[in-house]
């Protein structure tokens, strides 16, 4: 599971003459050069997983605070509610982050590069799993 949670998605390629001809191995190659190309001239494959996980933590950790410090001036002790509001809710974004179902896709800026990339190599892409 741990393994699956940090790859990232790779583009699925249509079995046309050129794939057959070159064959998975020389196609995988192609698939990892043309994703160095694209992060080279500034395309960023994205944050993955790890990334996903991060941003509902952050999120929320603040969300957290901010309910805690109102819950706080109420009861009159915000400092003590936004602490414990942030705790809570980093937990709760760090939970949700990590068992969430949605999948990680690289920048669209990214992917158009490296289907390009396969395009003019002589593949057809599909679509990215």
């Amino acid at each position: 599971m741990l393994l699956s949670a940090c790859s990232s998605p790779q583009p699925v390629l249509y079995s046309n003459t050129h794939l057959q001809s070159v064959g998975e191995e020389a196609a995988d190659q192609d698939i990892e050069a043309c994703g160095e190309l694209a992060e080279a001239a500034g395309a960023e494959e994205g944050s993955g997983k790890a990334g996903q996980v991060a941003k509902s933590t952050a999120i929320g950790g603040g969300a957290g605070a901010a309910s805690g410090a109102i819950g706080g001036l109420i009861s009159g002790g915000a400092g003590l509610g936004s602490l414990i509001g942030a705790a809570s809710g980093a937990v709760w974004g760090l939970l949700m982050g990590l068992f969430s179902t949605g999948s990680s896709q690289p920048s669209q800026a990214y992917t158009n590069y490296v289907n390009r990339c396969l395009q003019d190599k002589g593949y057809e892409v599909t679509g990215w799993q």
